[in-house]
Order: C-alpha cells, then sequence, then structure tokens
C-alpha cells in the first residue's frame, strides 16, 4: 500500500488495526444515532423508512464521510491518537456522549439549550488544542447532519444557527480554556461560550420580532426564551464538563492540569509513603523538581509535567529505601553485600517506579521518565569496587542500567536535574563556577555514552538546561554566613548575651 511508504515506523498490522478499530466505532456510533432517531416511530418503523428512507440513507453516508475525513485527518496529522484503542474510544465516546446531550436537549427542551462546548473543552482539555478544534468541527457537522437530513427533515434556518453556534462556542471554548487552570476559571469560559450563543440567537430572532412586531410583548418572549435556552446549554457545557472530566481521566488515564495538581500534592499517596519511608529520597525528589521545572522553562518545555516527573522519577527506591544513601545514616548495608547484588538492586529502581506508577494507574509518562532517567549509564561506584576485587576484566554492562535511554526532553531534562543535583551536592560546589564545572561534566559523560541519541533534544537546549541549572543549583547550595556563638541569659531586665 503506497500510503505506507512514507512512514517505516508505521507497520501495515498497525493500519489495519485502526482502520477495523474506526468502522468499530463507527457501528456503535450509527447504531446511537439511529436508536435516538427512530425510537419514537418503532410503532410504525416500517412505513416511516418506506417514506424517510432515502433521508437516512443519505445522512448514513455523510456521517461516514465525517468519520473518513477524521480517520485520514489523524492518519496524516496526529497519528498518535490512531496508536492505540484508548485514544481512539476516547475520541468516539466524546462523539457519542455529545449526540446523545444534544439529541436528548434539543428533544426535550430546545434546540439551543444543547450543551455545545462539550467536546471542545473535553478533547481540549484531554488531548490537546490542535485536535480540539478538529474534533469540535466534526462535531458540529455530525449533529446538522442528524438535524437537517435524517428522517426527511426541512433544512430550517434554526438548524443553520444552531451548526453556527456549535462551531462558535466551541471555538471560542478552546481558546479560553487553555488558560483555565483551576475549576472556577472554567465557570468563566462557560460565560465566555454563552456569547456567541446569545448574539446569533438574537440575530435569528429579530428577524421574527420584527416580522410579527404587532405582537409585541409575546414576540419579545420569544427571543428572551431562546437567549435563555442559550444561556443554559453555555453553562450545561461546564457543568458537564467538570462532572464527567473525573471520570474520563481515570478510564482513558489521561493528565489534566486539575489532576496533574492532585498528583504532585503532599496528600498524593505515594508522594505521602516516600516522605515518610524514604525522606531522603523525598527531599531529592523536590529539589530535581524545582531544577526541572527551571530547565523545562528554559526550553520551552511543559513545566508542570516536568514538576511532576521528576517528584516520581525515584519512587522505585521505595522497595529499598535503606540501600540508597540519602537514606542511609553512618552504617552503609552495601558494605555487607558484593558488588553485582548491590548494582542490582540500585538500578532496580528504575524498573520498580516504572512497576508501581502503572500499578497505581497513574499517568503513562510518569512511568516512561523513572524508567527511563537513567538510561543505560553505568553505576560507577560498584563498578569500580568490583573491579577491585578482582583480576581478570568485567562487562560494564552487568553495572548498567538497563534503560531505555530517554526518549523524550522531559527525560533528559530529569536525567540531567538528577544526577546535577546529585553531583553538586556531593562535592560542595557553593561558587556559580564551581556548580558549571561538575554540570558540564554531567551532560558531556552522558553525551559522550550517548544517553541522548534517542530523543530530539539540540546542542542549544543541552545549553539552556546548562544554565538554568547553574542559576538554581547556586541558590539552592549558596554560601551561608556562619553566626557567631553567644548565649543568652535572661535577666529581671530583660535578656543579655554573652559571648561562648
Amino acid at each position: 500500500m503506497a500510503i505506507l511508504r512514507f512512514n517505516k515506523d508505521w507497520s501495515r498490522k498497525q493500519f489495519l488495526a485502526s482502520i477495523l478499530l474506526f468502522f468499530v466505532h463507527f457501528v456503535i456510533l450509527i447504531g446511537i444515532m439511529a436508536g435516538l432517531l427512530l425510537w419514537k416511530e418503532w410503532g410504525h418503523l416500517a412505513a416511516h423508512m418506506k417514506q424517510f428512507g432515502a433521508s437516512y440513507l443519505y445522512a448514513l453516508f455523510c456521517v461516514l464521510l465525517l468519520i473518513v475525513i477524521m480517520y485520514l485527518y489523524f492518519f496524516f496529522e496526529e497519528r498518535t491518537i490512531l496508536s492505540t484503542g484508548k485514544n481512539i474510544a476516547l475520541m468516539f465516546t466524546m462523539l457519542d456522549l455529545s449526540f446523545i446531550a444534544s439529541w436528548l436537549v434539543g428533544d426535550y427542551i430546545d434546540i439551543f439549550a444543547r450543551p455545545v462546548a462539550l467536546v471542545a473543552l473535553m478533547i481540549c482539555v484531554l488531548v490537546g488544542r490542535r485536535v480540539a478544534v478538529f474534533m469540535n468541527i466534526i462535531n458540529a457537522l455530525l449533529v446538522f447532519v442528524a438535524d437537517t437530513f435524517a428522517g426527511g427533515l426541512s433544512a430550517d434556518s434554526a438548524y443553520y444557527s444552531s451548526l453556527l453556534i456549535s462551531f462558535s462556542a466551541g471555538m471560542l471554548a478552546i481558546f479560553f480554556c487553555e488558560k483555565a487552570k483551576t475549576r472556577f476559571r472554567v465557570v468563566l469560559v462557560g460565560v465566555a461560550i454563552v456569547i456567541p450563543i446569545e448574539f446569533i440567537i438574537f440575530l435569528l430572532e429579530i428577524s421574527t420580532f420584527i416580522e410579527n412586531v404587532g405582537n409585541g410583548w409575546q414576540a419579545l418572549q420569544g427571543i428572551l426564551l431562546h437567549m435563555g435556552y442559550g444561556l443554559f446549554g453555555g453553562v450545561t457545557s461546564t457543568i458537564l464538563f467538570l462532572s464527567i472530566l473525573p471520570v474520563f481521566e481515570v478510564i482513558f488515564n489521561c493528565l489534566t492540569v486539575y489532576r496533574l495538581r492532585e498528583l504532585t500534592s503532599s496528600d498524593a499517596k505515594i508522594l505521602q509513603k516516600l516522605k515518610a519511608e524514604a525522606p531522603g529520597t523525598y527531599n531529592h525528589a523536590m529539589t530535581v523538581a524545582q531544577l526541572a521545572e527551571a530547565c523545562a522553562a528554559a526550553i520551552g518545555e511543559n513545566v508542570d509535567y516536568a514538576r511532576a516527573a521528576a517528584l516520581y522519577h525515584d519512587v522505585g527506591k521505595l522497595h529499598y529505601p535503606e540501600h540508597f544513601t540519602e537514606n542511609q545514616g553512618e552504617y552503609n548495608l552495601h558494605d555487607e553485600l558484593t558488588p553485582e547484588l548491590s548494582a542490582d538492586i540500585i538500578r532496580s529502581h528504575a524498573n520498580d517506579g516504572y512497576d508501581l506508577i502503572k500499578a497505581n494507574h497513574l499517568p503513562d509518562f510518569l512511568a516512561d521518565i523513572a524508567l527511563q532517567h537513567h538510561g543505560t549509564m553505568p553505576i560507577r561506584y560498584f563498578y569500580a569496587k568490583a573491579l577491585k576485587m578482582t583480576d581478570g576484566e568485567l562487562n560494564i554492562e552487568d553495572f548498567s542500567y538497563m534503560g531505555p535511554k530517554p526518549q523524550t526532553k522531559l527525560a533528559a531534562i530529569i536525567m540531567i536535574a538528577d544526577a546535577s543535583e546529585a553531583a553538586v551536592r556531593a562535592v560542595d560546589a557553593r561558587k556559580p563556577e564551581q556548580a558549571e564545572k561538575a554540570i558540564r561534566g554531567i551532560i558531556e559523560e552522558r553525551m559522550d555514552l550517548e544517553q541522548f541519541s534517542e530523543c530530539d533534544i539540540t546542542m542549544v537546549e543541552l545549553t539552556k538546561i546548562r544554565m538554568a541549572l547553574v542559576a538554581s543549583l547556586s541558590g539552592v547550595y549558596h554560601h551561608r554566613i556562619k553566626y557567631p556563638s553567644i548565649k543568652y541569659k535572661r535577666t529581671e531586665y530583660g535578656t543579655k548575651g554573652e559571648n561562648a
């Protein structure tokens, strides 16, 4: 198939599987639409289909065309959506729910009361703005097709207005939603959604008012009633969004700004356990999170994602917390172990972290970075210790992390920030030039060992990361004034000090 030649990473099996999944969800969507459109006609279904069968067939082909366009868009522009059945199910589930809500509200309340921005809000938060813009168009056209063609309905002006309202309100919701970092601000987005809805309804109804100006108050009541329905539709979009978003976050394991804040708060279950059982690791993670934020900001990566990844990157140390230096006192348990066993315990924390994050159904990127943040780096201390204990040659891979190497810029940031924090603290590099030397060594060593060969980070970005780390670590481990030793004694006239 010629269409597959331009991307070797996309196999024929993946291509066929994505088409099959799209077809299955298309059948489900058609079933839902047919059930909602025909359930009132069930008693005389044969006669109804005889009269309007051609219209329903036309609607079917229109929906099929929309789904084909939807697939082609994802194939050429957003192929990650097609990479898993979960992503495809998310897209169609939103279309299904939106159509059900829109049709029921339009059928039982009013066409202008539909939650027209629901798909736009959900996809924007769960997937991204680019996909949300496209899916908003698909959703608006899907409802329009059902309105105008299914059942032989006439192309009433209200249906065209509904199409314009769905498109406009959805687009505004997408543009404002990215700035809504709290749930209260989402409610304000609902206010912004109402603006185009009310404006379009007013323009539609004002012509009716002019035609029936003789009725006066009755015509004005009609305008106010429909504008009230429009207000209901805009507010309902945000209410439904806030209600079902947590369900989608869990079912589809999506990371939103709201869930991200819950995962990075001190109340998060794994972080609480890390703080209680591995306090040294917890403090290290907090410092790395601060560094990762600075690095992400320097190269334009998502700061919130960087902070979350840093907080969870070492959670695998919960399995053997006492075997890691930051959690030890004066006694080192590795003094009793062979270098090979020590290396196994140390490097296992990457896999253990991956498994722990997966077991707790946390976002995949947290698990991936926990697995990748050491890449295939050697565990130098135990390799050197083993060399001293043997006369033969050693396979350094037996003393190295198992990888994979960082696959994303965020994973590379965590790798560098994690190692830099430990290195600067170990050498007590409080001056900027000392910190810069240590961090430069960290980055160059990883470049020599090709740790960044599988992610698209550039030399310019690595330089920005280095500069951000120097500035941040110089502030964290800055020089402090040595305070004079003074003993204080309380007297009847107050407190006075004496040199100790």
